[in-house]
């Protein structure tokens, strides 16, 4: 198998966006992820989901989630789904939106696969609260189920992966944790049946705690011989 690897960006500018769009295909992304946290025109979405061939899938993080975005949830859900419509492949919605269910199904109306979320910022979880989120995500509708926990100690990346390799029979699953300790789960998390895992595109430019770039990962797998 070769594991699929996701880059993140997070651009202030859809120029910059179209420039790092192109990067990451250039690094031969599977996947690429456009943080529209930042964006002053987040309106020009066609243009960045057109953009190169690459797969890609419409975020935003609320500065209550570490992000960038301090709009309304209102402002929120309006642009998400207007990356639907003009041709994002996945849209992110976190576990948490209001009307996840129904949120879901405009989502999949407007031609997207959406992407349901939950993070844990302050630790992690156990296997029966990962157990109840992916439920959770499962009922909402979600195509595609992320989890994504705190690790405070090595040992909490053995519970992700074992989860991941369990839950990826049932259910399209993005599992691994955040943090120095995490890069284990974030590395391995497709080798144990994770639908990809992320990525910055260089150092300097990453969107979570404990990312590797996208080099560094396929170097890995190289060793691993996992390319």
């Amino acid at each position: 198998m070769t594991p699929r690897i996701c880059v993140s960006l997070l651009p202030k500018t859809t120029q910059e966006a179209l420039c790092l769009i192109e990067k990451a295909e250039a690094q031969h992304a599977d996947f690429i992820e456009v943080r529209l946290d930042c964006l002053k025109k987040p309106q020009e979405l066609t243009d960045l989901a057109g953009h190169g061939k690459t797969l890609k899938i419409a975020t935003i993080m609320p500065t209550s989630l570490k992000g960038k975005f301090s709009g309304t949830e209102t402002e929120r859900q309006h642009i998400l789904l207007s990356a639907a419509k003009n041709g994002f492949a996945y849209v992110d919605l976190e576990l948490s939106t209001p009307n996840l269910k129904e949120f879901v199904s405009k989502v999949k109306a407007a031609g997207a696969k959406p992407v349901v979320s939950f993070h844990d910022f302050h630790g992690s979880q156990s296997l029966s609260g990962l157990n109840d989120i992916l439920e959770r995500e499962i009922s909402s509708g979600a195509e595609v189920c992320k989890i994504v926990t705190t690790a405070k100690q090595v040992e909490d990346n053995l519970t992700l992966l074992n989860f991941t390799s369990a839950a990826s029979k049932n259910a399209k699953i993005v599992c691994f944790a955040m943090g120095e300790q995490g890069k284990i789960s974030r590395l391995l998390s497709p080798v144990f049946g994770g639908f990809f895992t992320f990525a910055s595109l260089e150092r300097g430019s990453e969107t979570a705690a404990g990312q590797m770039t996208i080099q560094e990962m396929r170097a890995a797998y190289e060793l691993l011989r996992l390319k």
